[in-house]
């Protein structure tokens, strides 16, 4: 096994893993900051690297049925949220692909 390249990100305002500070998304592809994640508030996500995925669960949410997979930071293995594959309500459908990152397992990475 080697080891894992990450990818680095430049803008405004980075956020990283609380644990190790690895990239994780830049503002600008953030999406919206009223989401509420298992630990408080949460923000939704266009891009988010450096991730590993688990693997497909289906889960009922105050919005609805959904299936999402557990999202984890590539360096330290950190849980920091979900993907998005699948929404069943046709208005949340603009879910599908985005990423949930919990605020309280984020820091602002200095570039």
């Amino acid at each position: 096994m080697g080891m894992t390249h990450r990818e680095y990100l430049w803008g405004d305002r980075i956020y990283g893993c609380s644990k190790c500070h690895t990239h994780l998304a830049a503002i600008e592809s953030m999406v919206s900051r009223a989401f509420t994640g298992q630990h408080g508030r949460a923000y939704l996500f266009d891009k988010v690297v450096n991730v590993i995925t688990g693997g497909p669960a289906e889960r009922t949410m105050t919005t609805g049925l959904h299936t999402v997979r557990d999202i984890y930071c590539c360096k330290c293995g950190t849980t920091l949220g979900w993907k998005y594959d699948r929404a069943y309500e046709t208005s949340q459908r603009y879910k599908e692909g985005k990423f949930i990152l919990e605020r309280n397992l984020l820091v602002d990475v200095e570039i």
